[in-house]
């Protein structure tokens, strides 16, 4: 199975342990742990398969550290604009987004630790 494959089920795991967290949580907090989650999702899901494609070329440090970079402008971006914007309550909606993204790195750690778990020293 292909690194790509891999990330893409990691991700399908991660969307339905969100949505698994969403149904249990309870009716106050539920639209935005939600709507933290999506966005997670929606930023993540490209970055990853980003970074993912990228392990082992020369471009993978440029593509890494422009990802870190977004993931960290859209937590800003939501918990200092879009979150108060849309009068949602910030921790269920921040919780959702940040533990989102975290999963989904770790999902990007464990997806390419396959395939890069040798040392190649020279």
């Amino acid at each position: 199975m292909s690194a790509g494959m891999r990330y893409l089920g990691g991700l399908a795991s991660a969307a339905v342990l969100g949505a698994a967290v969403v149904a249990f949580a309870g009716p106050a907090d539920r639209l935005e742990l939600a709507a933290g989650i999506a966005v997670g999702l929606l930023v993540q899901a490209p970055l990853g398969w980003l970074t993912v494609r990228s392990v082992g070329t020369a471009r993978f440090q440029a593509i890494w550290l422009l990802g870190m970079v977004v993931r960290l402008g859209v937590v800003a971006l939501s918990g200092l604009i879009l979150i108060p914007a849309l009068n949602w309550q910030l921790v269920p909606a921040l919780a959702g987004l940040v533990v989102t993204i975290v999963v989904l790195l770790v999902v990007e750690v464990v997806t390419v630790m396959r395939d890069t778990s040798g040392v190649m020293a020279r």
